[in-house]
């Protein structure tokens, strides 16, 4: 999650949005579309990309429908993300894949978005926040999206051994910052 994509920043936009800012929910739709798309993707993947865009839009839809819903004193992530994670199991339910629905997803996404993990997200986030932008969006690519070094230089323009260099200086500045001694 970038900032934008933050429970602080998701947040407030659905707080504002359910207060009658329309702005704000047009931006909370826009984040949460993004979200959704690379949270399908891993999660689908034979899926067509028609299928993943109509399980993003029934989501977004299920979250304008339920937005009344939401408890203002919970975390805004791990409530949006069940939402997601039950269109989920009705996608695959529906494709007869019952069996897969009910014991692979509900054990993943059941451990994946709970408070204390979304918490320690969160913590991981602010950390990420003190470093130069281009680290910072190595380490998330790398390190908690998974992917590939090669994948990630090729992206970025960079060579292999440059993104390894700096994410391992990085993660050792994070790791002084841990211990205190930075």
């Amino acid at each position: 999650m970038t900032t934008a994509h933050s429970e602080e920043a998701l947040k407030a936009l659905m707080l504002l949005s359910l207060d009658g800012d329309e702005a704000a929910y047009r931006r909370l739709l826009t984040a949460l579309r993004v979200l959704l798309v690379g949270y399908y993707s891993r999660r689908m993947a034979a899926a067509t990309r028609a299928d993943m865009e109509d399980l993003v839009q029934e989501t977004l839809l299920a979250l304008h429908s339920r937005r009344s819903t939401y408890d203002r004193e919970r975390p805004f992530t791990a409530w949006f993300f069940s939402i997601a994670r039950y269109k989920l199991i009705d996608h695959h339910r529906g494709r007869g894949g019952r069996r897969l629905a009910e014991s692979e997803l509900d054990d993943e996404i059941e451990s994946e978005f709970s408070e204390d993990r979304l918490t320690a997200r969160m913590d991981v986030e602010r950390l990420l926040d003190s470093l130069p932008l281009r680290q910072q969006e190595l380490i998330r690519q790398v390190k908690l999206e998974g992917n590939s070094v090669a994948d990630t230089a090729t992206r970025t323009g960079q060579s292999e051994s440059a993104v390894k260099v700096s994410i391992h200086r990085a993660l050792k500045v994070l790791g002084e910052r841990l211990r205190g001694t930075s």
